[in-house]
């Protein structure tokens, strides 16, 4: 939970962890800063994010004054495919999490990062949450996938099986990118927020880019606290839908034979688009770049 939001710590959540947005009570330097982000994001994006998110952010106008008021956002986006945007504290556990999305409800954190935070923070605010997955949200097909992924992260639950669901999460809705005819795009939450890994993620020399398999990402482990060292490419979300749809319990049977694989590892059977140096990880990341790439 961020410290530093005094509306966040002096509500008790309900015991769905859900809390009360209380737009009325954000300053106006909080609703500039989204707005710089917002217009700065839009201008790295060009040619780089999938038209999909682009269309979600005309459909819902995401930049209307700044912070958006989710009693607002949910009466479009509630129209368009039944998710509405519900307000957490923070991180909250994993049964809670994926009953929200089973139940067609995006949790959303309510602060927004410091001025000089803007490019790397390592919890989700409300511009990662809000900017980077709720577009996408106004898509059916991808809408239908978020439900059936909640869906299949309560049944995980049933097999021990949370971190093999969490690997699916992390390399599809957080860092996947996605063919399309004019060239490979961005459509992962945590790349398109992020500026530098916006241009990282598709141009670096650094990272592999292997084709989308199931069985392989979830027994592939992630970096949590950098750029990815493997990013995961699909063709279509109906393809990502088509995959959630199997049934994970011959999966989760396998996996332990199978063994984990690192970020960085290529394997038999992969699909490689684009075999990465690796150079950034052994440079040592963040911690030894001032800038991305």
């Amino acid at each position: 939970m961020p410290v530093n939001d005094p509306v966040v710590t002096e509500q008790t959540p309900a015991d769905d962890f859900t809390i009360d947005q209380k737009w009325d009570l954000y300053s106006r330097e909080e609703h500039g800063i989204w707005s710089k982000l917002y217009e700065r994001q839009m201008g790295v994006l060009s040619g780089r994010a999938a038209p999909e998110h682009f269309k979600g952010l005309e459909l819902l106008d995401l930049n209307e004054g700044g912070i958006p008021d989710f009693r607002r956002v949910n009466e479009k986006l509630e129209k368009l495919t039944g998710w509405t945007v519900v307000t957490v504290p923070g991180l909250i556990p994993e049964k809670e999490f994926y009953e929200h999305l089973a139940n067609r409800r995006f949790v959303s954190g309510r602060f927004i990062r410091d001025p000089h935070k803007l490019d790397y923070l390592p919890e989700p605010d409300i511009f990662h949450d809000v900017f980077g997955h709720v577009p996408l949200l106004t898509q059916p097909v991808f809408a239908d996938y978020m439900e059936a992924y909640g869906k299949g992260g309560l049944r995980s639950m049933e097999f021990d099986a949370i971190q093999n669901m969490a690997r699916l999460y992390w390399y599809t809705v957080e860092f996947g990118l996605i063919n399309t005819p004019e060239g490979r795009r961005i459509y992962g939450a945590g790349i398109v927020s992020s500026k530098s890994e916006s241009i990282f993620s598709l141009e670096a020399r650094s990272p592999n880019r292997v084709h989308f398999d199931l069985e392989r990402i979830m027994r592939t482990d992630y970096r949590y606290d950098d750029f990815q060292q493997t990013y995961f490419v699909i063709d279509s979300f109906d393809e990502l839908m088509e995959a959630t749809y199997a049934d994970f319990a011959p999966i989760y049977e396998r996996l332990p034979d199978l063994g984990e694989l690192k970020p960085s590892d290529i394997v038999e059977g992969d699909k490689v688009y684009s075999r990465g140096t690796q150079e950034y990880a052994m440079s040592g990341g963040l911690t030894g770049h001032a800038e991305a790439v």
